[in-house]
C-alpha cells in the first residue's frame, strides 16, 4: 500500500516542497505520469487534491467509484484509502498535498468566505472523495505551477505559499455545492474531524480502547462519549462494521484471498471472520471474492 506523502520518492515523483519554520519540509505538489497498467491501493496521509493532466483513472474508495479525466480535480480528506487504476498509458496528473494546519491558517484569514455555511452541506462521511470541475482560470493557474518543477529561484518557498493561497481560492470557487466549504471551515472549528481521522489511520491497527482513548487526547469515558455522539454507534461496533466494509474492498478489489483479507483487517480466526461477514453481507467471503 502506497501511503501519501510518505510515497513521495524522487524516482518516481518531481516534487515541489514548501519548507516550515521548524526547519522541515512539507511536499506541496507532486508531478508524475503513471507507469501503464497501474493498480494500487492508496493511503492519504494529509487532504489531498488531485488535478488530471492527461488520461483517465478509476479511483475506489469503499463507498465511492470515480471515473476521472482531464480537467477532473479531486478532493481527498485525510485518512482517506482509495484503490487507484489507470485507464490508459497517457494518465498525467497533479497532486497537491494540504497540511491540516496551514488550512486552518487560511481559513482565519478569508473568515467572510465561511460566513453562510451550513453543517449540512457537509457531504457524508462515507463519501471522502469531492469531485470538482476544472475552469479556463484554473487551467492558467495549474499552467503557471509546472515552470516551477526544476526551477532554481531564491523565493521559491514564498512563492509556493503564494500558490498555496492560490490553489485553496480557485478551488472554493468551483465549490458550487459547499460542499468544501463546509468541510474546511469544520476543520477551522475543530470539530470532530480529529477523532474521525484518528479512526481511519488506526482502523486496522491491533490497539485497545484504551490505547485509542490516549492517542485521541481523551480520557476513556470522554472518547467512548464523544465518539458515540460523532458516528451515533459504538467504538466497537463501528470499528467491526467498517473492518468488515474494508474486508469487502479488498475482495472486490484486490488479488488477495479469504485468509489474507482476514489477518489484514485484524481477524485472527477465519473462522470468526467469514461468520461476522456473512453477519454483514448476507453472503460468505468466498463468494464475494
Amino acid at each position: 500500500m502506497l501511503r501519501v506523502p510518505s510515497s513521495i520518492l524522487p524516482n518516481q515523483f518531481q516534487s515541489l516542497s514548501i519548507g516550515r519554520a521548524d526547519g522541515s519540509e512539507m511536499t506541496f505538489v507532486a508531478y508524475r505520469s503513471d507507469v501503464y497498467p497501474e493498480r494500487n491501493e492508496v493511503f492519504f496521509e494529509e487532504h489531498a487534491v488531485i488535478v488530471v493532466l492527461e488520461g483517465e483513472k478509476k479511483f475506489s474508495s469503499p463507498m465511492q467509484e470515480l471515473h476521472v479525466r482531464k480537467g477532473d480535480i479531486l478532493f481527498f480528506q485525510r485518512g482517506c484509502y482509495s484503490m487507484n487504476e489507470s485507464i490508459d498509458a497517457n494518465y498525467r496528473s497533479l497532486v497537491f498535498f494540504v497540511n491540516e494546519k496551514q488550512l486552518k491558517e487560511f481559513v482565519g484569514q478569508h473568515l467572510t468566505l465561511f460566513q453562510t455555511i451550513h453543517p449540512a452541506n457537509l457531504p457524508p462521511a462515507d463519501a471522502p472523495i469531492l469531485s470538482l470541475s476544472s475552469s479556463p482560470t484554473f487551467t492558467t493557474f495549474i499552467q503557471s505551477l509546472l515552470p516551477y518543477f526544476g526551477a532554481k529561484t531564491p523565493f521559491l518557498n514564498e512563492l509556493l505559499r503564494l500558490k498555496f493561497q492560490e490553489l485553496l481560492l480557485h478551488l472554493l470557487e468551483r465549490d458550487i455545492t459547499g460542499q468544501l466549504r463546509a468541510i474546511l471551515q469544520q476543520i477551522y472549528q475543530g470539530q470532530k474531524a480529529d477523532l474521525g481521522y484518528l479512526m481511519s489511520v488506526y482502523l486496522l491497527k491491533p490497539l485497545s480502547m484504551n490505547e485509542l482513548a490516549r492517542l485521541s487526547g481523551r480520557s476513556l469515558s470522554a472518547f467512548k462519549r464523544d465518539f458515540e455522539e460523532h458516528f451515533h454507534t459504538s467504538p466497537g461496533h463501528w470499528m467491526r462494521q467498517k473492518r468488515l466494509e474494508h474486508a469487502h474492498f479488498l475482495l472486490r478489489n484486490t488479488s488477495k484471498n479469504v485468509s489474507e483479507v482476514s489477518m489484514e483487517i485484524g481477524y485472527e480466526s477465519v473462522s470468526h471472520f467469514i461468520k461476522a461477514y456473512k453477519a454483514q453481507y448476507g453472503t460468505t467471503p468466498k463468494r464475494t471474492a
